[in-house]
């Protein structure tokens, strides 16, 4: 931000005093000043986060300008459209890329913004800890009778699919019939259910009006490292953290251990690349409409580069697209690297599966599975469980929208080894083997929190005293240990699963894009052994090092795979030569190191 400062005043395009930073980091009086600042037109510029609202109260803006992708064609005409809000003006906004893969996903939004193609809303199916709150709201009201108050409910729309089951289940909780008073959960509604009604117990009110509400206490964890505090991390970033994670904190890489309340406990990992990286939990997922809409803007590209069509792909990027010639070529350069590389382009209905060594010795398998981080989360962590059941060894695993990476210590990948992970990982398989891998990991007992606190199980404040997240951590994670043991069945339990499934990840589409294999509608390709990783896998492979060199440096890095894998194609006499107007692109048979030719991998198997 100083920089900035110093640059546009030095040139003088804008004063010091009238550039100012908006962030969540800041203190509210801060912020606050800035917004009224810019309501009055005192600012010129505003370098914001996401945490800035560009509300139609917020003041007159000229233009938004994006740093990378917004991540969804909504996001991107909501955020776009704060500014020229005048019934005579037109909005106006600039998208600035960071990288290749950023390139090719704003062409894509920009034009399905143009389009109006909008990405599907996500609203959570039947919350049973929602549901919790509501129906100690209504017994304070009055009694109901337990059918009525069913039909009542299901008239909103989140709850239009509720079951009865789940309802009673909720019902039956709220009443302690669970038994956990000697945990000290104790009932919250007087149930009858010979009657047919539920009322409000003496107490209800109070515990009601000082605990409801939805957005839960986040708190600061400790990180201990050989018994000496060397920092802090965010909770929500903890949360996606496993034991053998390797992240970083101050600098110096740590391997995750194990969470105890708001500890949490660490061992130096010198030299190790980081698994994930420290921003992650900041990171806005591609939405799955616009993921599959990236998945066939790169497979028409690249079937057009193979065709020899590449005067037709520049006038496609050009004329429908709205790119500038420079930025035209470089997203044919990019798609003709891949497909001369490995002789496949993945995407909408091509998934590709590579693997590599690297220098580490550690075996490397990508997934390109282009259907967004949510998606691809629920799917990684799924064949990384398999993978490791499979092999006995353990998995670290690397999520970005575009794909997922599986790196382990072991035997080699092969075709054998891959078709097994694609018949034990389908649609019907894949919510058991998720709630197996996730339900003693630090997510579920960090959600498990939450959703007990949403659901009154556990209250931050009662009779006056109010606890801290910390307490109400410890308390959790001792409920979640005899519950998963005894009642698993229970909605506080059930809940947490649904809310990590299905509102975290995206069970739901990671479910299709399976059928879709299935059916032979999604082909899987194999590829490998690569000598390196292949173009588009490169972000993802460098993903960790942005936390352990400067930006130039990984510069360098992604520098040093584009010109291995450019070196290769030289020596199998494949040139960019080829991407002149009307060529085709000769000798793509994917040889890759001239080790495997790619496999396809029939769908019955994958079913």
């Amino acid at each position: 931000m100083f920089k900035l400062k110093k640059l546009m005043s030095s040139r003088g395009y804008i004063d010091m005093d009238e550039i100012e930073a908006h962030h969540s980091s800041l203190s509210r009086d801060v912020r606050l000043d800035v917004e009224e600042k810019l309501k009055r037109a005192l600012l010129r510029l505003v370098v914001s986060s996401t945490s800035l609202e560009l509300g139609i109260d917020i003041g007159y803006i000229d233009l938004v300008v994006l740093l990378s992708s917004p991540k969804s064609v909504s996001r991107l005409l909501q955020r776009v459209g704060r500014s020229g809000h005048h019934i005579t003006q037109v909005s106006r906004g600039v998208l600035v890329v960071v990288d290749r893969d950023d390139l090719v996903e704003c062409t894509v939004l920009a034009r399905a913004a143009m389009d109006r193609k909008i990405d599907k809303v996500h609203i959570p199916r039947s919350p049973l800890d929602v549901l919790a709150q509501h129906i100690v709201g209504m017994s304070i009201e009055r009694r109901w009778r337990i059918d009525e108050a069913y039909r009542v409910i299901r008239r909103a729309y989140p709850f239009h699919g509720l079951s009865w089951d789940d309802y009673m289940s909720v019902l039956r909780f709220l009443g302690g019939d669970e038994g956990l008073e000697g945990e000290g959960v104790y009932s919250k509604i007087r149930l009858d259910e010979e009657l047919g009604e539920f009322g409000r117990k003496r107490s209800a009110r109070m515990i009601y009006q000082l605990n409801a509400g939805t957005i839960p206490d986040e708190a600061k964890i400790k990180v201990i490292s050989r018994g000496k505090n060397i920092g802090s991390l965010e909770e929500e970033f903890v949360e996606i953290l496993e034991p053998g994670d390797i992240f970083v904190l101050g600098g110096k890489t740590y391997r995750f251990l194990k969470a105890d309340g708001m500890k949490a406990f660490v061992e130096p990992a010198e030299h190790e690349r980081p698994t994930v990286p420290s921003w992650f939990s900041e990171m806005l997922p591609l939405a799955f409409d616009s993921a599959l809409l990236v998945g066939e803007f790169r497979e028409t590209i690249g079937r057009l580069i193979e065709e020899g069509r590449v005067d037709e792909a520049r006038r496609l990027l050009m004329e429908v697209y709205r790119l500038e010639p420079h930025a035209a070529e470089e997203v044919i350069q990019y798609v003709w690297e891949q497909l001369a590389y490995v002789g496949v382009v993945p995407g909408r209905r091509t998934v590709l599966i590579e693997y590599f060594q690297d220098d580490e010795g550690e075996w490397n398998l990508v997934f390109h599975t282009l259907f967004g981080r949510r998606t691809n989360d629920a799917l990684s962590r799924a064949f990384a469980s398999v993978l490791a059941d499979t092999l006995g060894v353990p998995v670290k695993v690397s999520v970005t929208d575009n794909a997922f990476m599986l790196t382990y210590e072991g035997r080699a990948p092969d075709e054998n080894l891959i078709r097994g992970l694609l018949s034990t990982v389908n649609s019907r398989s894949l919510r058991s083997i998720l709630e197996r891998a996730i339900a003693r990991t630090e997510m579920m007992r960090r959600r498990f929190r939450h959703v007990a606190q949403r659901s009154f199980m556990i209250l931050r404040r009662y009779r006056g005293h109010e606890r801290s997240p910390e307490r109400m951590q410890l308390s959790a994670q001792r409920l979640l240990d005899v519950m998963l043991e005894l009642m698993p069945e229970s909605p506080v339990i059930k809940e947490t699963f649904r809310e990590i499934l299905e509102d975290y990840m995206d069970i739901e589409s990671a479910k299709k894009v399976l059928d879709w294999v299935a059916r032979g509608e999604v082909k899987v390709l194999a590829r490998g052994p690569l000598p390196y990783p292949s173009p588009f896998a490169h972000n993802t492979f460098v993903r960790g090092y942005s936390d352990v060199v400067l930006m130039e440096d990984k510069r360098k890095i992604l520098a040093f795979l584009h010109d291995k894998v450019m070196e290769y194609l030289r020596s199998k006499g494949k040139a960019p030569e080829a991407l002149s107007p009307g060529a085709a692109l000769q000798g793509v048979d994917g040889d890759g190191g001239g080790q495997q030719a790619v496999t396809r991998i029939p769908s019955q198997q994958a079913s």
